[in-house]
């Protein structure tokens, strides 16, 4: 089954921020935020245990295990158990720093074996008080994680965790399995795969305003091929886009910082905001089916919302298509 089969609609709700991602957020606004999500409609929920140590999973859960379970669609990703335990030592994460440093102080163990999935699986499903999930992503087997090892990774994932999803996917227990991650690369392998084929991938941060060629070139013709459906993790870049100063979780350089100045002179042009075109411009492709921007405040809700309802002129993405802000290959809202 597609994606764009299994999703309710085209926006969704991505949880990092609520594993206290750069600040912690207190309970109740992280709470008061996922109900406004609710409220406005929406029902496609993406969390992962890695996200402040199962602590987006914990409060997603206290909202979503009190609706109807079939009124939702859920997912969330392994590769990462948590265990009961205390983390002891400054945890490396690669080129994500100090990303949930305030999340839960429990000690992750990364392995993406069979039995490493089973337990991720199940854990997931005890913090978050469900029964089920309906799509399953593998978590972070690239490079920005591990480095020079991440084919080592990749592997211990196809032969564990790949296998593992394919079963339960055959069985009904899960609608769909994929990547979830931030670089293209494993993606691109996966599909290139002989074995039991992902539905689709969460790639983040790499089909945005900002960093969209790479993602262009090989990635998106492979998965349009394959009939593979692409869920938009990161549309706002970390936040840059949406008025924030962070870009791939760390503060902007100067010349990011140059770029959405450049964007934000033709959104003040056309007077429209640059968080609707960020959402417009990464739904465009063929295979988006859906994007997921995360947000700590209820009011990010209503904002996101208008964002993708926002009425944007052809004429600005002309504009956009000429000052070069583009990739030339890549699609733009009606046809532009």
């Amino acid at each position: 089954m597609s994606l764009k089969e299994i999703l309710p609609g085209r926006l969704g709700f991505g949880t990092a921020p609520l594993g206290n991602m750069f600040r912690a957020i207190p309970d109740e606004e992280a709470r008061a935020t996922v109900e406004a999500a609710w409220d406005h409609g929406i029902r496609y929920y993406d969390t992962a245990p890695f996200y402040g140590a199962g602590l987006a999973e914990e409060r997603l859960g206290q909202v979503l295990s009190t609706k109807p379970r079939d009124a939702y669609v859920l997912s969330t990703k392994v590769g990462r158990v948590i265990l009961d335990e205390p983390e002891t030592d400054v945890p490396d994460f690669g080129e994500k720093g100090g990303l949930f440093e305030h999340g839960n102080p429990k000690r992750i163990l990364h392995e993406w074996t069979a039995d490493a999935t089973e337990r991720s699986i199940e854990g997931s499903l005890r913090r978050m008080g469900v029964d089920r999930f309906d799509i399953l992503w593998v978590h972070d087997i690239a490079q920005d994680f591990h480095g020079d090892l991440w084919l080592q990774k990749f592997e211990e994932a196809r032969t564990g965790a790949f296998r593992v999803l394919s079963r339960l996917r055959d069985e009904g227990v899960i609608k769909a399995w994929g990547l979830g991650v931030n670089r293209t690369e494993p993606i691109e392998l996966t599909l290139a795969l002989d074995e039991p084929q992902p539905d689709g991938f969460l790639l983040a941060g790499r089909y945005t305003l900002l960093d969209h060629e790479h993602a262009l070139q090989r990635l998106l013709p492979m998965a349009q091929e394959q009939n593979v459906d692409m869920v938009v993790g990161g549309p706002y870049s970390s936040g840059i886009l949406a008025g924030g100063t962070h870009f791939e979780y760390q503060q902007a350089p100067p010349e990011i910082i140059e770029r959405v100045n450049r964007l934000k002179t033709l959104t003040d042009k056309h007077g429209i905001s640059i968080k609707a075109a960020a959402l417009q411009f990464s739904l465009a492709h063929p295979a988006a089916a859906a994007v997921i921007p995360g947000a700590t405040r209820p009011s990010r809700i209503a904002e996101d919302i208008a964002a993708l309802d926002e009425k944007i002129p052809a004429a600005f993405w002309h504009d956009l298509r000429a000052a070069n802000l583009v990739s030339p290959a890549a699609p733009l809202p009606n046809g532009a």
